[in-house]
């Protein structure tokens, strides 16, 4: 087993290793940009509906919105910062905070009245049922 000698890290750039250096100038780039929030979906298929998943963790359901305008479903909301310690110091917050909007066109085949949403630990999960009536037809040209 070697021995090595503890040095204590400094707050000068001379001292620094450059991979540390480089960590922090890309994390403070990063970071910079706390306001673009953009949250994870996945979309889905099954014979009869059209499902939507949207990670949105740490979110009240009442700060995100689903509206359907000309075929488009937006979602939106805002996850904001809350900083409730006045005593706390943070070394680090990797955590996305910020206004966000996804949205999506939807096929021509859906049922627009049976779009509905439920929300439940940090999941947003929207359902779109598909109609018969919209399905596309092929013409056979005589």
């Amino acid at each position: 087993m070697t021995l090595m000698r503890y040095t204590r890290p400094s707050k000068d750039v001379t001292s620094k290793n450059f991979s540390d250096i480089m960590d922090e100038f890309f994390n403070d780039v990063v970071n910079e940009r706390r306001d673009n929030f953009v949250p994870s979906i996945d979309i889905s298929e099954t014979d009869d509906q059209f499902q939507i998943s949207a990670e949105l963790p740490g979110m009240n359901k009442d700060n995100i919105d689903i509206s359907l305008e000309n075929g488009r479903l937006a979602i939106s909301g805002e996850r904001s910062f809350k900083n409730e310690e006045n005593n706390k110091k943070y070394h680090r917050v990797e955590t996305k905070y910020g206004s966000f909007e996804r949205s999506f066109q939807l096929p021509d085949n859906v049922d627009e009245d049976s779009i509905s949403a439920t929300y439940e630990n940090g999941l947003l999960n929207i359902t779109i049922q598909k109609s018969e009536s919209k399905v596309k037809k092929q013409i056979e040209i005589s």
